[in-house]
């Protein structure tokens, strides 16, 4: 049964010598082939495999990384929260934001991040990937749904960035901190390698935070690292995708959508904004009796739901119909 359906009649598929199993024959063809009623053949199948896969149990297993990393799994945060904010999976925010939660509980120390973590041991001093990931996966969180507690961490991360990791001279982030221990070299690049270049997504979140905060050393901060790498990222665009992105929220801030009121009625609003392609947007959404806002965002409704656009520090009148939102977000496009 095994011989014909996995193809082990023909020559071997591997270095001549050895198989990589597959499916040559479907079960019909090989229950037509050996005359037998296919839920027969089926079941000869499924108790062949159940042998092969005891005998296989008996091998010495793989190794296999366990580490948890904060730098992969921030980005892990930022795409699964971005998509459960679009595709309106619940799930999928509750598995990031526990994510999120687990990193901050087992993987910040005093006012630091830690770079990995294995049985229940957290160690190493986080590089510049890590606060600069974790810091975007946040501003993601922020607005799939958003908690002070999260506007406040990624307020403390960047604080770190500036303080540890901020090239006071030339602009730009070093990957390690200044109390890291020393090293022959102390890179700080710039351009995409298999993840997303440090300095572009810390350029890129930091323009983000600061328009949020309205905080012009994140702003500062984040121009300089932009005016730092531009004669690299022009002379070799392909490998400064990051730095581009980067570069276009800062020629252009993106629009920030503040929604005020009753959670209810916010969750109407949300839901038919998201069905609009705003790429470039940040939208915010801030139900009633959250406490310790920053200026920027501490806004009062008047009504149910209550929208502010703005752009930079410049805000449009408060807008309390949706149909109207709608309307003045396309006639300002991100």
């Amino acid at each position: 049964m095994l011989v014909s359906h996995f193809g082990l009649d023909q020559a071997p598929n591997f270095e001549g010598k050895l198989w990589h199993l597959y499916v040559r024959k479907s079960m019909s063809d090989v229950a037509g082939a050996l005359s037998l009623p296919q839920d027969v053949a089926q079941r000869h199948l499924d108790s062949a495999r159940t042998k092969l896969f005891n005998a296989r149990e008996k091998r010495v297993h793989p190794g296999r990384d366990e580490k948890i990393l904060t730098s992969w799994n921030a980005l892990m945060i930022r795409g699964m929260a971005h998509a459960a904010r679009l595709v309106g999976n619940r799930d999928w925010l509750i598995s990031a934001r526990r994510a999120c939660d687990f990193i901050r509980g087992s993987l910040w120390r005093n006012q630091r991040l830690l770079a990995t973590y294995k049985n229940g041991r957290s160690n190493l001093n986080a590089y510049l990937d890590d606060y600069a990931f974790l810091l975007e996966a946040i501003l993601e969180l922020l607005q799939a749904d958003f908690r002070n507690c999260d506007l406040e961490f990624a307020k403390q991360l960047a604080q770190v960035m500036l303080e540890q990791f901020l090239d006071q001279q030339l602009g730009g982030f070093f990957f390690t901190s200044h109390d890291h221990e020393k090293l022959i070299h102390r890179p700080k690049s710039g351009h995409d390698n298999a993840t997303p270049s440090g300095n572009a997504v810390a350029a890129s979140a930091l323009l983000r935070l600061g328009h949020i905060l309205g905080n012009h050393k994140y702003l500062e901060a984040a121009e300089r690292t932009l005016q730092l790498f531009y004669p690299e990222l022009s002379r070799r665009p392909g490998g400064y995708t990051s730095m581009t992105m980067a570069l276009e929220d800062y020629l252009a801030p993106p629009q920030i959508i503040i929604l005020r009121g009753k959670k209810e009625f916010l969750d109407e609003w949300q839901r038919e904004l998201k069905q609009d392609y705003l790429p470039r947007s940040l939208l915010l959404t801030l139900p009633e009796g959250i406490d310790g806002l920053p200026q920027y965002l501490d806004r009062k409704a008047a009504g149910p739901v209550t929208a502010w656009v703005c752009k930079g520090v410049e805000c449009l009148p408060p807008i309390n119909d949706l149909d109207h939102l709608k309307t003045v977000i396309q006639k300002h496009p991100d």
